[in-house]
């Protein structure tokens, strides 16, 4: 069984993410659902961090995963 994938964008590349989604979710609907996720951590805490919504969506099944974006341009 391959694993499916979805990045979620973010204006800073270090914000960048990588999620698994989750085998009950149609690749379809995986990123509009993600985001709805995320809508309702941020309307419910401003104070939000990244925890907070990984933690939301680790409940819906996603999984956040480790990646490497690409070599520093210093």
């Amino acid at each position: 069984m391959s694993v499916r994938l979805m990045v979620l964008p973010a204006g800073e590349p270090g914000a960048i993410r990588v999620v698994s989604i989750p085998v009950d979710v149609e690749e379809q609907e995986a990123f509009r659902h993600a985001t709805g996720i995320i809508s309702e951590v941020e309307e419910e805490n401003p104070d939000y961090a990244w925890l907070d919504i990984e933690d939301a969506l680790e409940k819906h099944g996603y999984r956040v995963l480790e990646f490497v974006l690409g070599p520093a341009l210093d």
